[in-house]
This record gives structure tokens, sequence and C-alpha cells, in this order.
């Protein structure tokens, strides 16, 4: 994988991946969706049109899970009703569009060629994306990278106990994973404001 770039003649953005790789993005969009698709948290479902366009029955405490609770910080800090207040009426709306912005991930390596029970080693899955499609993978690239960052417990500045473990302790395996994304979101970046 060389990152993503912007093609010269079509002015998508680009990038090539290998089966793996592509697997494991799609693998990590995939846990993004499930978590954010917590049923606690979601409205209830109604026939009736004018009841589910009214309805504010959202969440409104900050979320157990310390992923979630990063992804939905508190609105107002200071004050616990105008932030129940403000998370229910905005949480639901906030996870169904990060849940769709990692769907598009999905789609998008689904509509490259990954096929859904990956098999072929040595398998390329070129990406074109047009520049609203590049710019909702950024932003669950953000999401993944805080959802991993929040259970890894990244710290500024611990960039030498990362290093420090073994190659086969799976923090660190998962912590390159963090790396990993960092890089596709950077090169997405540049790719996006060139």
């Amino acid at each position: 994988m060389s990152g993503f770039a912007r093609h010269r003649k079509s002015r998508l953005v680009i990038a090539n991946f290998s089966g793996f790789e592509a697997d494991l993005l799609r693998s990590l969009a995939s846990q993004l969706v499930e978590l954010l698709r917590n049923e606690r948290a979601m409205p209830q479902q109604t026939s009736d049109p004018l009841e589910a366009l009214l309805d504010f029955s959202g969440p409104t405490e900050v979320p157990d899970d310390p992923v979630l609770a990063r992804l939905f910080p508190s609105a107002y800090t200071d004050d616990d009703e105008a932030a129940g207040d403000f998370r229910r009426f905005t949480e639901a709306t906030l996870r169904d569009g990060k849940a769709e912005a990692a769907i598009a991930i999905i789609d998008g390596l689904e509509d490259a060629g990954l096929p859904p029970e990956l098999t072929e080693e040595g398998l390329v899955i070129d990406v074109e994306l047009d520049e609203a499609t590049a710019e909702t993978w950024m932003r669950s690239f953000t999401d993944i990278r805080l959802a991993l960052a929040t259970r890894l417990e990244v710290q500024e500045g611990d960039e030498g106990y990362w290093a420090s473990l073994p190659d086969e302790d799976p923090r660190g395996q998962a912590h390159d994973i963090y790396l990993w994304v960092g890089y596709l979101q950077e090169t997405l970046v540049d790719a996006l404001s060139t």
C-alpha cells in the first residue's frame, strides 16, 4: 500500500490495498458499525412518520463504553441537565452519521472487488473515490483511530513504550494498526488537498 493519491486525469482519489489490508480495513469499519449500533442508544422505532420525526428518546447519559464516551463527549461539562438534553437530541443522529461513514468504507472496498470471504493471497484491491466519498472515508478513519487509541490507552509521547514491546505482543500489533490507519488518513488528507 502506497497510500492515497489524486489521479492526474480523472481527479479521483485512488489507493491500492493488498487483500489483507483491505480485509483488515473492512473488519475495523465493521467493528465500529457494530459498536455504534448499540441498541440502548438508538431511538424507539415507530410506524408513525410524525412520531418518528419528533422522537427524542435518545440517551441522556455518557456511554459506559470508553470508546463511545470518546466519540460522543459531553457537550456541557458543567451542566449535567443541559448535557443530557443535548445528548438526547443529537447522539442518535451522530451515531447514524458515523456508522454510515464506516459503511461507506465497507461498500467502497466491496465495490472495488474485495470478496466477502478473502481467500486469495497476493490479491490487490484498487479503490477509486470521488471527493465526497473520500471525505467520508477520512471522517471514518478519525473515528477508527479514536477507537483504537482509546482501547489501547495511547498517550502523547508514549512512542518508546510501543517500540519496546516484543513483535509478538498483540498490543504492539494493534498499535501498528493504529499507526497504519493514521498513515492512511494522512495520505488521504494530502490527496484531497492537491
